[in-house]
């Protein structure tokens, strides 16, 4: 159960403090990009989000979009924002996890990952040891599969609400 459980929990990429990171020794950011970057099916770079990632990017952090989706999806966006990018990374495997830590020549330690889903980006990066936040989704237009995995975040979310208060 631990391992579906964030580190943080934000209700936007934009509520992130990049200096609390970095105090914990955060120096790259995994990010998920469907419902956490964009909406889903939407490839508009928003000004806010380019700002978002200068501004990471002047504090030193190295940074990575790891994605279930496709670069025929994704690919616009990532090239606009001048990020390297994983596609089709089955998450929650750790394979794409580890890939980019490669890339970013960081270890578990030194890195966060930021997605909008459980059991895909905080499961898979939990299962690495990378500190974990989750993002309330954009939006609620999604996958269908994604739709029925929401049915089982609100379930899992309710038995730690309550398990939380028992305590």
């Amino acid at each position: 159960m631990k391992s579906l459980i964030p580190d943080q929990h934000l209700e936007s990429i934009f509520e992130l403090d990049p200096d609390y990171l970095w105090g914990l020794g955060i120096r790259g950011i995994i990010t998920d990009l469907d419902n956490t970057l964009v909406p889903w099916n939407d490839r508009v770079v928003t000004p806010g989000l380019a700002e978002w990632f200068s501004v990471l990017r002047k504090k030193g952090f190295k940074l990575y979009i790891v994605s279930n989706n496709s670069r025929d999806s994704g690919g616009e966006v990532a090239k606009e924002l001048d990020i390297p990018a994983i596609w089709y990374a089955v998450k929650p495997r750790v394979s794409s996890f580890k890939k980019a830590l490669e890339k970013m020549e960081l270890s578990p330690g030194e890195v966060a990952v930021i997605g909008d889903q459980i059991f895909t980006d905080v499961l898979g990066g939990n299962r690495l040891g990378l500190y974990t936040i989750k993002v309330t989704p954009i939006s609620e237009k999604e996958f269908i599969w994604t739709r029925l995995m929401r049915m089982l975040e609100r379930l899992l979310l309710g038995y730690q609400s309550n398990n939380s208060n028992k305590n």
